[in-house]
């Protein structure tokens, strides 16, 4: 077998970011929390199938250690998940939240998958979610009330 049918029976090659305007970029794109993962998607627009992926968690997680431990869990769900939810051509950034580090290992996979499967989702509905009805959705708009 050759490298790169290895490579396809795998799925897309991932790499890490590592450079600080990366996670700036991807600061700006659709974001979304699912339990305890906070995740951001930025389709990058180029033509490179690479899928990016970097790790971030602040000091609200915890010490040194907690955080630490919160990204080296969302590094294992992500190493598990991406090949068969990421996007190819996407840069994912994870966040970890205070319940990271202690959340069953299950649910914090599911937590990944579901937010995986829902930024995909929004991307393909053009990067918008739609807006809730509002319970008079029949109503006509209101006229501005007469100020005097």
């Amino acid at each position: 077998m050759t490298e790169s049918q290895v490579t396809a029976a795998k799925g897309p090659k991932i790499e890490r970011i590592k450079v600080r305007a990366d996670f700036l970029k991807a600061a700006k794109a659709p974001s979304l929390s699912r339990g305890a993962v906070f995740m951001q998607l930025r389709p990058r627009g180029d033509d490179d199938a690479l899928i990016r992926v970097g790790f971030t968690a602040s000091k609200k997680v915890g010490g040194s250690v907690e955080r630490n431990r919160a990204k080296r869990r969302l590094r294992e769900a992500a190493r598990l998940l991406l090949p068969l939810h990421g996007r190819p051509g996407c840069d994912y950034v994870f966040i970890a939240r205070g319940g990271t580090r202690s959340r069953p290992w299950g649910r914090l996979l599911d937590d990944v998958k579901a937010a995986l499967i829902s930024l995909a989702a929004d991307i393909d509905r053009g990067g918008k979610r739609p807006a809730p009805a509002s319970p008079n959705s029949n109503a006509p708009a209101s006229e501005p009330s007469d100020p005097g």
